[in-house]
């Protein structure tokens, strides 16, 4: 029986572990739970899976869940708050396993504590090693505890790495669907609405990730993951287009050879390979081979992307190049959704915020954190000074792809 924290339970990837979970109820114990505040959705996850301890987001959230627990019984369920209950959920006694999921840094300190706890972590949180992959990996490294990748592409890397050693990788392929404007002409993106960047052709995601695919800035963010994940300097981890999303990373060796992995577009699967590694058990997530049939690749335009190239441009640097990145990001998108800026500005305040960063190297998750507030800082300015050029609304109508 596996004992698992679920970091970011009431997102679509902590749903998905908790489906996982059900479908193999010998095998897992669900221990905590950490939420936002999505108070209804976790309460009903705790009335479910009866854990030992939830965090929710604030003290008030708490008091509230407290409340309704008792209500049903459930008196007995501890419930905390903020980033010190997370880190608590996080580093519980009872937990074996840590799935972090949580959206963006407010997950970071929580995955670290679990790492220095001497947790195994299943990642989702691309964020977390975006901004802090050098503290966390080296954590790891010393407790000899391993970092299981959730994310699809990542995931991928690591059941082909099984085929060979590291040391025997020219190149690790990563793959990108193109998001919704892969066909649509540079010069219309100032024009995008945020209805059209939300329409993600293959996966059903959050907001932000679904704006950064199709800004392809999620796969720069994957391409540091897999830089600090599997100790590949950036010009090994390449990035390719292949609309279909069926082959989801392919990994090249010395000699040649290349390993690809492909299955269902279902994140249940990676999860499943996570939670069990380094077994394999069965699954009821079939792939039909027949879909092979069509396969398209092609290389990422750089030119329409620019986030792409800002990502590679961070990687290489690291330090607090890629903190700035994931934080100006994270505050532009913000922005476009709420219709203050273009969608072509979101590249235009990540490379603003770039260049006035100072680069250098962290030695806690504290100095992080703070770099990470003053790009967010600095990206606010950035944006106040980009709205005297007001954005379309939202209502704008919609474009077709192929206009």
């Amino acid at each position: 029986m596996k004992r698992i924290a679920i970091l970011g339970s009431t997102g679509s990837i902590g749903r998905s572990t908790l489906s996982v979970v059900e479908s193999y109820p010998h095998r897992f114990e669900v221990v905590t739970l950490a939420a936002g505040r999505n108070i209804d959705t976790v309460r009903e996850q705790a009335c479910r899976w009866r854990p030992r301890l939830v965090s929710v987001a604030s003290e008030a959230d708490a008091g509230r869940l407290r409340g309704q627990l008792k209500a049903e019984g459930l008196s007995r369920i501890e419930v905390v708050y903020g980033a010190e209950g997370n880190v608590r959920a996080a580093t519980h006694s009872a937990v074996d396993f840590v799935v972090s999921a949580i959206v963006g840094v407010a997950g970071l300190e929580a995955t670290y504590e679990a790492v220095k706890a001497g947790k195994s972590v299943g990642l989702a949180n691309k964020e977390c090693l975006v901004a802090a992959g050098e503290l966390i990996t080296a954590e790891a490294r010393r407790r000899a505890k391993p970092l299981l990748p959730i994310d699809s592409e990542h995931n991928a890397v690591h059941q082909c790495l099984r085929g060979g050693r590291l040391e025997e990788v020219t190149r690790v392929w990563l793959t990108a669907s193109g998001g919704p404007f892969l066909s649509v002409p540079k010069e219309k993106f100032a024009s995008l609405t945020v209805e059209q960047a939300l329409n993600h052709p293959t996966w059903k995601m959050g907001r932000r990730i679904t704006i950064d695919s199709a800004t392809l800035m999620n796969k720069g963010f994957e391409v540091i993951e897999a830089c600090r994940l599997f100790n590949l300097p950036p010009q090994q981890v390449k990035v390719i287009v292949h609309p279909q999303s069926t082959i989801h990373s392919m990994v090249e060796f010395v000699d040649g050879s290349i390993l690809a992995q492909f299955s269902v577009t279902d994140m249940r699967l990676p999860i499943l390979y996570a939670l069990t590694y380094p077994e394999r058990i069965p699954s009821e997530l079939r792939f039909e081979v027949s879909d092979l049939r069509h396969l398209d690749f092609c290389p990422p335009d750089m030119d329409k992307f620019p986030c792409l190239g800002l990502a590679y441009e961070a990687a290489q640097a690291g330090g607090a190049k890629p903190v700035a990145l994931n934080a100006a990001d994270e505050v532009a998108v913000a922005a476009f959704l709420d219709a203050r800026i273009r969608f072509t500005d979101i590249a235009k305040v990540v490379e603003g915020v770039l260049a006035e960063t100072p680069n250098r190297k962290f030695e806690s998750i504290q100095e992080v954190l703070l770099a990470d507030a003053a790009a967010r800082q600095s990206a606010s300015k950035l944006i106040e000074a980009l709205r005297t050029n007001p954005p379309l609304p939202h209502s704008a109508s919609v474009m077709s792809q192929g206009d």
